[in-house]
């Protein structure tokens, strides 16, 4: 059988709200070390609602020939919903998610893509950020989030569950059915990696600055984390696909 050589390897989707002054400045890196690496990268940059110049910067980045692909959110409606958006669009056999603001360095998303290449199973590669250049407030938070987490959901096999990017193979994506619209697609991914008993792969990687931008976590966020805890611990998130999914 001849091998397609069109397939991109991995597919890496990254929402971008009001990201116009750091995509310039975080997808030519990114894809320059996958090209030098020659890793086949296809990147799916999501307009997630924008309401700045978002959605010209991403068409420029395709007019200078990156491997780039753009999606379209008319009206934000949280992070999630950007990367469900994203991931239709994947055509790589590997796919994962990203933040636009080049606060895992290109290196370590490649590192974790080879890791997850390189496995002989099915699993889920991620970053673990062991060196995070946040104030002490969302140190503290962060923490707190990921000890609940933990504490709550013990079969899930990562310290720090928001950690990206995460990646893994498409097909395994796909069975995930992913469909939460906010914050909390992070650990629906590691929630649904648990349940399907896919081992996970995590590469320390030391925490950037967001280059460009501002960050959009609020307190709100952090009320909705809360919710989506409580919700997914006593069954309330995804109750048909948990039926269908996770064997007693």
């Amino acid at each position: 059988m001849i091998e397609n050589t069109n397939v991109p390897d991995v597919s890496i989707v990254v929402p971008c709200y009001n990201e116009e002054s750091a995509l310039e400045l975080t997808m030519p890196p990114l894809c320059d070390t996958f090209r030098e690496a020659g890793v086949r990268l296809e990147v799916i940059l999501v307009d997630n609602g924008s309401i700045d110049r978002t959605s010209e910067v991403i068409d420029r980045l395709i007019a200078r020939g990156l491997p780039v692909k753009k999606g379209v959110v008319p009206v934000n409606q949280g992070q999630g919903l950007g990367f469900v958006t994203g991931f239709k669009l994947c055509n790589g056999r590997f796919a994962g998610n990203l933040c636009a603001d080049g606060q895992v360095e290109p290196e370590d998303v490649l590192s974790v893509y080879r890791a997850v290449a390189a496995a002989e199973i099915p699993c889920v590669g991620k970053a673990r950020r062991r060196y995070r250049q946040d104030s002490w407030v969302r140190k503290i938070v962060s923490i707190c989030y990921n000890f609940l987490m933990i504490v709550l959901f013990p079969g899930i096999h990562t310290l720090d569950v928001n950690g990206n990017p995460k990646i893994l193979p498409t097909a395994a994506m796909k069975k995930m059915e992913l469909s939460s619209r906010d914050w909390f697609l992070e650990a629906e991914i590691m929630l649904k990696a648990s349940y399907l008993h896919l081992p996970v792969i995590e590469i320390d990687v030391f925490g950037q600055l967001r280059q460009g931008g501002k960050s959009h976590v609020r307190v709100s966020t952090v009320v909705e984390f809360i919710q989506n805890i409580i919700r997914c611990r006593f069954g309330l998130l995804w109750p048909e696909w948990e039926k269908a999914n996770v064997k007693g």
